[in-house]
């Protein structure tokens, strides 16, 4: 049987970061970390510098935006750390 999954995009200014399914998702909100699954309510929430990890595999750190998911549609507006 085929994964559940979602579709999920991360962009920023310069173009897009991540493209692709994931089965789940961990962020950094505003008010604390939460988990995206498929089928989640609706949601937009602002996001706070951290990890946005993705299926337990991908890691990619932000250092703030916002994140709205629908209809099995996750789209992530993100500030990525710069790079020293």
């Amino acid at each position: 049987m085929a994964a559940v999954t979602f579709k999920l995009t991360i962009i920023n200014p310069d173009g897009i970061i991540y493209e692709g399914q994931a089965q789940k998702m961990f962020l950094q909100g505003d008010l604390s970390e939460f988990e995206l699954l498929p089928h989640h309510a609706p949601l937009i929430s602002k996001l706070k510098e951290g990890d946005v990890v993705i299926d337990d595999k991908k890691s990619i750190h932000v250092k703030g935006g916002l994140v709205r998911f629908y209809d099995d549609e996750c789209v992530i507006l993100a500030e990525l750390k710069e790079e020293i």
